[in-house]
């Protein structure tokens, strides 16, 4: 009578899918696994233990990808005061200050707990193919030793079917010898290149260590004090200018033009405006947050610090990064199988003969002697050195392509590759904003960077492009760095000062006008309001040397450009396609907001421009902005609107291309909006021009089960926070073009690890920190070379160039 043992197995947690796949699992005895479900023990136990704690494991760095929660950003000023007990104006008190060094500890990042070296380099020389050799090593001086103490060389063994004089052994002993120090110095010298490379990857978290700031400003006791960043605290008040990096996590209440650049965090290099308003619920979209790490780009600005050390969002990061395991590459994989495969052939030959040669007479020592020499000659000695020369063959042909590869096994992985995530900034794009698009006089032309050929399409506009142009190089505070170096050929790759936006209509005007600079000479600044979020517009007021010379009449003219809706409003003429300035009607709005909502459903970055004439000014007369203008920002007139976009890096649609023919599939995981991420997902091919598109909203049916009615799918954040993980899996196993916008880090790492979980071998491209645990997670990390360090530190990193964007996966 058989035994079996019923084993009940309910379900827990939320996280754990419906229904387990059962495709790898014995058909006969298993009736259903659902939340509750009965397996029959001695057959599917060892099956489904090893499928659960593969499972567990999964699921708990999964838990570590939760997002951090912040809530600061939602609270009025009066109670971020009273949660942190400070004072707006004053700051915390230093006693106080030290009261709550004291009890959370310094502001900077706790280090992980680190494996010994003796450790690391004992596990290298331990693993699975190293015990075979060492095995073997010390059998060949083990059989040396042995043959040297036999003292009667005369002595014949005779086996079946095989007749060898002895002598022509002892002839060949020493060969025991030279085959065991060629054994054990292989697996010296491969364990030591691996112990290299394992120790190499600590370099990590040195690199995030290396982001805190050395020194910053606090407010104290109403004193303003510099302080080493590690003594910030909780509830301090922050002040921070141009230039300065963010000491920790902070609330802003009071700021002047004040812009960050999140690029570490969210992967996109534009300045953001920062202010004490409370707006967006996303923390990481919030405009009165300003995050450990990023920089301040222009402006200045005072903040209440609401999480220092490993609680701030960086340090979230670096603990993900820190907590994240090295697997094994798929090459390592199939070696450890294979040396089991062996091992187990080796050792069988061995004892079976072993037997055969001690049933036919041979003494136990020479029967030994010859299980010794079968065992031995069934292991691979050479597997090693050849793999590694093999795939450093490989890492040197792509280091002739400017590839540098961190881990030799990721050469390997890089061939194996089929999922590959990859960031948009920098990585599919050229990370330079180009202006595209010219709206003006009722008509919208693309643009290109030749000036003969725009001066051939403006020519029939030459009125309206005057005020254009005019507009676009005067209400700028972007600059060429160094204004001596005028050579044509170099615009678009000299270094200009300045955010992103201004940046590229500088580069235009540059290229298409001639020089800025000495234009801005003609007519100098008298005035100037730096834009804000707040009302999302910024203005420049300038001397007219000539009044009645070209169009002008008043000693001053003001040139303003902004948010499209917000210019629009204040503008109570337009210019005509004649040059002549006439009055905004309906049909001028509709095409006005026509235009302006296709502009932005391609995923361009619109911007409006108007100018006025004061006529009412003398010439001696002195603007300030700081009190009464003397004027109102009423009835300007509209000049047109300019569009610009990040292009795609011009090799890229080709690869991407290339790697959907060989079967691999590209997703895109960007922080940018997902408007613009499904335009550059059109524009590289990931996206079909053909292909419908949905978010999850239009593809969840009322029973929670996904619609497969479409190809191509944008996934903002919002929503992937939303999923659960079995929906997110149908939605990458579901559809073949994806799009994931808007995305946090956690949110990357979260996206890799379930494509793991489908079986996948995952490569992720990036460039920033928010990159990294993704990068860190997969299979296979693709980093852009001259980013910062810490992608590039991650162990299993290939390095590309910044000018090739993607590399040849086929």
């Amino acid at each position: 009578m058989s035994r079996s043992c019923t084993l009940t197995i309910t379900q827990k947690s939320d996280k754990y899918p419906e229904e387990l796949n059962t495709n790898n699992l014995p058909n006969d005895d298993l009736s259903t696994i659902k939340k509750g479900f009965y397996i029959e023990f001695p057959k599917v136990f060892l099956t489904f233990r090893k499928y659960f704690s593969k499972k567990k494991t999964e699921e708990t760095n999964l838990d570590i990808a939760k997002n951090v929660k912040i809530t600061e950003h939602l609270l009025t000023l009066d109670e971020l005061c009273d949660k942190f007990q400070t004072h707006l104006e004053n700051g915390l008190s230093e006693t106080e200050a030290d009261v709550r060094l004291r009890r959370d500890g310094p502001n900077a990042f706790t280090p992980p707990k680190q494996t010994s070296h003796w450790v690391l380099f004992l596990r290298e020389m331990t693993s699975g193919f190293a015990l075979l050799l060492w095995f073997a090593s010390i059998a060949s001086f083990v059989s040396y030793g042995i043959e040297k103490t036999i003292q009667d060389v005369s002595e014949y063994i005779v086996l079946k079917n095989c007749n060898m004089h002895y002598n022509t052994i002892f002839d060949h002993v020493g060969y025991l010898l030279y085959l065991g120090v060629v054994l054990a110095l292989v697996v010296l010298i491969t364990g030591t290149f691996s112990y290299y490379q394992q120790a190499s990857s600590s370099d990590v978290f040195a690199s995030f260590k290396n982001m805190i700031p050395p020194q910053t400003c606090v407010i104290r006791d109403g004193q303003k004090k510099s302080l080493p960043a590690e003594d910030i605290v909780a509830g301090d008040l922050v002040y921070c200018k141009s230039g300065d990096r963010v000491p920790a996590d902070i609330r802003i209440v009071r700021c002047e033009g004040m812009k960050v650049d999140n690029s570490s965090l969210t992967g996109e290099s534009d300045p953001l405006s920062r202010s004490p308003d409370i707006g967006h619920n996303a923390a990481l979209e919030a405009k009165n947050l300003a995050f450990f790490s990023t920089n301040c780009v222009d402006g200045s600005g005072y903040g209440v610090a609401i999480a220092t050390g490993d609680n701030t969002v960086m340090g979230s990061i670096a603990k993900l990064v820190s907590n994240i395991k090295n697997e094994k590459t798929p090459i390592a994989q199939e070696v450890s199988r294979f040396v089991k495969i062996i091992t187990v052939i080796a050792v069988l030959s061995g004892v079976i003969f072993f037997g055969i040669a001690f049933g036919f007479g041979a003494t136990f020592f020479k029967a030994f002697i010859f299980m010794i020499g079968i065992t031995v000659g069934n292991v691979p000695e050479g597997l090693l050195p050849a793999l590694t020369v093999a795939l450093t063959m490989t890492a040197k042909r792509l280091a002739a392509k400017n590839c540098l590869v961190k881990n030799l096994e990721s050469v390997e992985t890089l061939g194996s590759t089929s999922t590959i995530c990859t960031d948009k900034t920098g990585t599919l794009t050229q990370n330079r904003m180009t202006v595209e698009h010219c709206y003006l006089a009722d008509q919208v032309l693309k643009v290109s960077h030749d000036r003969p050929e725009v001066a051939e399409q403006m020519s029939p506009l030459a009125e309206c492009w005057q005020a254009y142009s005019r507009c676009c190089q005067l209400c700028s505070r972007a600059e060429f760095v160094d204004p001596t170096d005028t050579n044509a050929d170099n615009i678009m790759t000299r270094q200009c000062s300045g955010d992103a936006s201004e940046t590229a209509i500088l580069r235009f005007m540059e290229s298409t006008i001639g020089s800025v600079g000495e234009y801005r000479r003609q007519y100098p600044k008298v005035a100037e309001r730096p834009f804000s979020s707040s009302y999302k517009y910024q203005f420049s007021i300038h001397k007219n040397p000539t009044p009645g010379a070209d169009g002008t009449e008043g000693n001053f003219f003001l040139v303003m450009k902004g948010a499209p809706e917000r210019i629009l409003q204040m503008c109570g003429s337009h210019i005509a396609p004649d040059g002549q300035t006439v009055s905004i009607d309906e049909e001028f709005v509709f095409g006005f907001e026509e235009t302006y909502r296709d502009l932005g459903s391609q995923g361009l970055r619109v911007l409006a421009l108007c100018d006025y004439e004061f006529t009412q000014f003398p010439a001696n007369h002195r603007f300030n902005l700081d009190e009464e203008m003397g004027f109102e920002l009423k009835n300007l007139r509209f000049v047109g609107l300019v569009a610009m976009i990040d292009p795609p890096r011009p090799t890229v649609p080709d690869a991407v291309r290339k790697c959907r023919s060989a079967g691999i599939k590209v997703i895109m995981v960007t922080g940018d909006h997902p408007i613009t991420a499904q335009a550059i997902a059109k524009s590289v091919c990931i996206f079909s021009h053909s292909h419908r598109r949905s978010t999850r909203i239009s593809i969840l049916a009322t029973d929670g089960q996904i619609r497969n009615n479409t190809a191509s799918i944008v996934v903002p954040g919002e929503d992937l926070l939303e999923m659960t993980d079995p929906e997110l899996r149908e939605v990458l196993n579901d559809y073949q073009e994806i799009v994931f916008a808007r995305t946090s880090p956690q949110q990357k790492l979260r996206i890799v690890e379930n494509c793991q979980y489908l079986g996948q071998i995952v490569a992720v491209t990036g460039d920033g920190v928010n990159d990294s645990p993704a990068l860190k997670k997969a299979n296979i990390g693709i980093a852009m070379a001259g980013i910062i360090s810490v992608p590039k530190q991650i162990n299993n990193t290939v390095t590309v160039p910044m000018a090739r964007g993607k590399p040849n996966m086929t």
